[in-house]
């Protein structure tokens, strides 16, 4: 398929997040660009790092920092199931502006202070620390986990319905730029057989 085929083709990608992680955040930012430059619908869903990773020897650094890792993706949930999945994707930027850009180590104050950013009830953040819609947080974990397998993280993007962990970018490319890796992810995923392309990672998350 051309460049200008792609572009020219309307397509669905499907995005995993946890508002936790600093990389799901960076492909985040780079799928708004792509928004802008490509015929994309996106759709939005979480996956849960703290699910993820129950029943791994982990370092004590990390479980620490999963302590209260169900809280985000928890209200997250609740909002979409009280007030529709068009709130998802205002209020995973709200959150995730506090905590990566922003630095924000208190969580929960974190997300209660998004949830007023974009209008939503201030009661939804007693959802941190409540398990009532748990089992909607495992399922569209287990969704997305299902299309790509458990040795991988957050993000999971299914272009078109198949999926891959990734793309991992940092800075996330901006316009034409950011079509351009999209056109790639496309190609990619369109080619039978295809399952994976990794390096080491040499820097952190460019929060530009």
């Amino acid at each position: 398929m051309t460049t200008s085929a792609l572009e020219n083709t309307g397509s669905v990608a499907d995005f995993w997040f946890d508002p936790l992680c600093p990389w799901a955040w960076m492909t985040s930012r780079w799928i708004g660009e792509v928004e802008q430059v490509r015929d994309v619908t996106v759709r939005w869903h979480v996956m849960s790092l703290a699910v993820l990773n129950e029943g791994r020897e982990l370092d004590e650094d990390y479980r620490k920092a999963l302590a209260d890792a169900m809280g985000p993706v928890r209200v997250v949930t609740a909002a979409r199931i009280e007030h529709g999945q068009d709130v998802v994707k205002p209020l995973y930027d709200a959150i995730g502006t506090r905590f990566h850009p922003g630095g924000r180590a208190d969580r929960r104050d974190a997300v209660a202070e998004a949830l007023a950013e974009v209008g939503l009830p201030a009661e939804l953040i007693e959802h941190f620390e409540k398990d009532t819609y748990d089992a909607e947080v495992r399922a569209s974990h287990a969704e997305g986990i299902e299309k790509v397998g458990e040795d991988v993280g957050t993000p999971v993007v299914a272009f078109n319905d198949v999926a891959f962990f990734g793309p991992v970018v940092t800075p996330a490319p901006k316009g034409e730029a950011a079509g351009l890796l999209w056109d790639g992810c496309l190609l990619v995923a369109g080619t039978p057989g295809f399952f994976e392309l990794k390096r080491t990672r040499t820097q952190g998350p460019v929060f530009d």
